[in-house]
């Protein structure tokens, strides 16, 4: 599998990465809780701009993100703006959602831009963006959610194959299981894409049935498990010093 280094942070090798959500609905909200992610069991963080009524302007986010980045200048930082088809917290046109990821890639101020797989049926449209993203440098992770089922093994990892070859630098996934077999599928797509996947490839099960995929990505392959430290932005996270623990105990 392929690493993806940014800072010091590579990101496909050893343990998961613990990715820490801020989902903070105010600026003044995100001000005051930026100082309790310096917390030495995060490795990267998850600025999710769709809690913020400022994510419809480019120019007061990338105000934000100099805010962010003021305060943790070195923590490796994901921009994601996740709409509401996929859980998110408010809506964007696709237009508006592609002139938002740019303009925070093009301003040096985050690390990462997370897309949406199915933001348009357009393909051309989709393959241009990601040109557009990638002159910048920013690293691109693909993204696809479903918070009411889990498809079949073949889905999911045709799914994840797909996300490489639009041009992902880190492929996931995150799917609501209804029963344990469903949580045994997502493990058992996620071992066989991580054996023949050029990226780092993330993967979930969500909600309690799901916790156990988001501790043994070592033993299947997911690169990244994302949890909380104030408030969780998905259903089974656990909280980050606990999930520290389990890592290091498996």
């Amino acid at each position: 599998m392929k690493q993806v280094l940014v800072k010091n942070l590579i990101i496909g090798d050893g343990t998961p990465k613990i990715c820490v959500p801020i989902v903070a609905t105010t600026k003044d909200q995100l001000i005051s809780q930026l100082p309790s992610y310096k917390h030495k069991d995060i490795d990267m963080l998850e600025w999710r701009g769709d809690y913020l009524k400022e994510a419809t302007s480019p120019t007061a986010m990338i105000e934000l993100a100099k805010e962010i980045r003021s305060i943790l200048p070195d923590i490796p930082l994901l921009f994601t703006f996740r709409t509401k088809q996929e859980g998110g917290e408010q809506e964007l046109s696709v237009s508006d959602y592609f002139h938002l990821n740019y303009a925070l890639a093009q301003s040096g101020l985050v690390d990462f831009i997370d897309l949406e797989l199915l933001i348009t049926s357009d393909k051309d449209a989709f393959l241009m963006q990601v040109s557009n993203l990638k002159k910048t440098g920013v690293k691109l992770i693909f993204s696809n959610h479903d918070f009411y089922e889990t498809p079949s093994k073949d889905h999911i990892i045709s799914t994840l194959l797909k996300m490489q070859d639009y041009g992902a630098d880190i492929a996931k996934i995150a799917l609501m299981p209804q029963t344990p077999q469903d949580v045994l599928t997502l493990l058992s797509a996620t071992y066989e894409t991580s054996l023949c996947s050029n990226i780092p490839i993330v993967t979930m099960s969500m909600g309690k049935l799901g916790c156990i995929s988001r501790v043994s990505g070592a033993c299947f392959g997911s690169a990244i498990t994302f949890s909380s430290l104030t408030e969780a932005s998905a259903p089974g996270q656990i909280p980050v010093a606990d999930l520290k623990h389990m890592l290091q105990m498996l």
